[in-house]
């Protein structure tokens, strides 16, 4: 790619961008994209680091409910799809860190566009959409009934518990549900931004 063609890629990117040599340019380009790629890590990133925290407490509270069948039951069945999302977390920040070596730098960004974009826009995208209550509403039961020091069914028997568990449980999942769409909306803008960035260095040079 001639110097010329860095220049406009990068002219595009950031309009007050001064003469630069072409590998000057690549490394900039190159610093920039990883910008971009970090800002998804950080979010899986926090992911992870809840999931392992959510974790954690599912196993303390467990073991002082060993009695509590119900309670354990509900606490295995979300640590079941806290582990798999752990794991999903993992996946995901490893393929968007792997490098081969002296890998082109438009095949090294193609490779992390598909992976965003199959996360992003593939069959799976709208997964989220059941994953939320899966893990939202055995959480908000483990830590409610956890509090109370009441075994489980008898919280469940509680009507001043179920209708604060109820309330609870639909304002919870609103804000669940709106905050991932707009971190899903912030992650597309990214990639888009990525997207164009690569159509340019795909350009004829």
């Amino acid at each position: 790619m001639e110097n010329n063609d860095m220049h406009n890629i990068w002219k595009s990117i950031d309009s007050g961008i001064s003469p630069k040599s072409k590998a000057e340019l690549n490394a900039l380009l190159i610093s920039k994209i990883w910008k971009t790629i970090n800002k998804f890590l950080y979010i899986i990133g926090i992911s992870v680091f809840f999931s392992a925290g959510l974790l954690i407490f599912l196993t303390v509270t467990a073991l002082n409910r060993k009695d509590d069948l119900p309670y354990l039951i509900n606490n295995a069945t979300l640590g079941i799809v806290t582990v798999i999302s752990l794991v999903s977390g993992f996946i995901s920040w490893h393929n968007l860190n792997k490098n081969k070596f002296n890998e082109p730098l438009k095949s090294w960004l193609e490779r992390r566009i598909k992976v965003l974009t199959k996360w992003l826009t593939g069959r799976n995208s709208k997964l989220y959409i059941v994953i939320i209550p899966f893990i939202y509403i055995p959480a908000i039961l483990s830590i409610h009934v956890f509090y109370e020091h009441k075994p489980f069914i008898e919280v469940l028997k509680t009507g001043e518990s179920v209708y604060g568990l109820i309330a609870g449980t639909v304002a919870g999942l609103i804000v669940a549900y709106v905050a991932v769409r707009k971190i899903r909306k912030y992650q597309l803008h990214q990639l888009g931004s990525l997207q164009e960035v690569y159509d340019r260095l795909c350009q004829p040079e």
